[in-house]
């Protein structure tokens, strides 16, 4: 799982019928967790309703494909949680 805040969105008119009515966002993981992946942005499948601004929990790989809305969708990245409160993140 990773923590990240989200810095944008993106606009998909032509993408895999199996994601059509996603919501895309851009993810740029907090700098205390670049050390367990690369600290470049990325895209996730919004899953809950996220927005800009957000500091967002992301599952990425087989784990986030379960957490799109559907389970086969081609999806390696999508939010699943906003956190509240983060005692101890480094934003």
């Amino acid at each position: 799982m990773i923590i990240g805040k989200v810095t944008g969105s993106v606009v998909a008119t032509r993408k895999n019928e199996k994601l059509i009515g996603s919501k895309f966002l851009v993810i740029e993981p907090l700098r205390s967790m670049s050390s367990e992946i690369a600290s470049d942005k990325f895209v996730a499948v919004d899953s809950i309703g996220a927005g800009i601004g957000d500091i967002v929990m992301v599952a990425r790989g087989s784990a986030a494909r379960l957490a799109c809305s559907r389970e086969d969708a081609p999806c390696d990245a999508a939010v699943v949680g906003i956190i509240d409160d983060g005692t101890g993140l480094e934003k």
